[in-house]
């Protein structure tokens, strides 16, 4: 184990600015798991002991609530990467690797750009140097390590989700005409009006043979359909909108309304920038 300074701190890295990195995964961990919210709080105090003062200690928490996955929406691991570029911290800390970073691309951006400006990094165990072969060793490790272990909680996670659907009783959100009863088995929607609007989309499409043709028919006598919010303040709650063509083939081609329970229909793929793209085979 390191301990405090190791010989690694310098005048030079004093004179420059702490930057301490504060991270939950979701809201849900900061609002209930507050112990670990409090610890990295606390690290502060940390600074203070190895010579720095209050007014230069910088704590970056606005990624409170969000994963470490990527940096795609993470603009206080973005802020903290350019500070340390532009030369203005003299240590990083966070209470562990993973409260960085759980991707090894954006892990050893980090670790490049530490490297160039002489920057230290800190964590529960100790300050490390990444000039210092052995320490940036034991970071790259650490970095591996910390990524390894989201993949093997996604793993099971999305193995329990695909043995409930195996099942059929994964709960997804419903299309409109079918809700979840008492018991989580998916039923008819008790409101006679979305019963009517979904029969009337059906009955016009078996008679047209065409989307385009239905959401022009839908328009011609002025009717909406309707859709339900399955999150946010307003979940559950009925809203009735203009028909359009995109919403008539997500109707068509929704197996939940030829009675067929299905998962996995949608592929999701991150793309270069980090964002996630949802492919649908054609047809499904």
């Amino acid at each position: 184990m390191y301990q405090p300074g190791g010989g690694k701190l310098k005048t030079t890295h004093l004179e420059r600015s702490v930057y301490l990195y504060i991270r939950q995964s979701t809201l849900r961990q900061v609002y209930e798991n507050t112990e670990s919210t409090k610890r990295q709080y606390a690290l502060k105090q940390r600074a203070v002991a190895l010579g720095w003062h209050d007014a230069s200690i910088i704590t970056i928490d606005s990624d409170l609530g969000q994963s470490g996955s990527s940096s795609e929406n993470r603009e206080g691991f973005k802020k903290l990467v350019a500070e340390v570029g532009m030369g203005h911290a003299g240590i990083v800390i966070s209470i562990e690797v993973s409260r960085l970073c759980r991707n090894s691309s954006d892990w050893l951006r980090l670790l490049e750009i530490c490297t160039i400006t002489d920057t230290l990094i800190m964590d529960e165990d100790g300050i490390y140097d990444t000039n210092d072969f052995n320490d940036r060793l034991l970071l790259g490790l650490k970095g591996t390590m910390s990524e390894a272990e989201i993949h093997f909680l996604q793993s099971r996670m999305r193995g329990g989700m695909i043995s409930k659907a195996r099942r059929g009783e994964l709960k997804r959100p419903l299309p409109i005409g079918y809700v979840y009863n008492e018991n989580d088995k998916i039923v008819m929607d008790s409101d006679l009006q979305v019963q009517n609007a979904i029969n009337i989309f059906f009955k016009t499409f078996k008679r047209t043979r065409s989307a385009f043709a239905t959401v022009r028919e839908f328009r011609k006598q002025g009717l909406k359909l309707p859709t339900r919010f399955h999150k946010g303040f307003r979940k559950g709650e009925l809203a009735w909108r203009p028909f359009v063509h995109s919403r008539a083939l997500q109707i068509l081609h929704n197996p939940i309304y030829a009675g067929i329970y299905c998962y996995g229909r949608k592929q999701t793929k991150k793309t270069v920038n980090g964002k996630q793209h949802i492919n649908v085979p054609v047809g499904a």
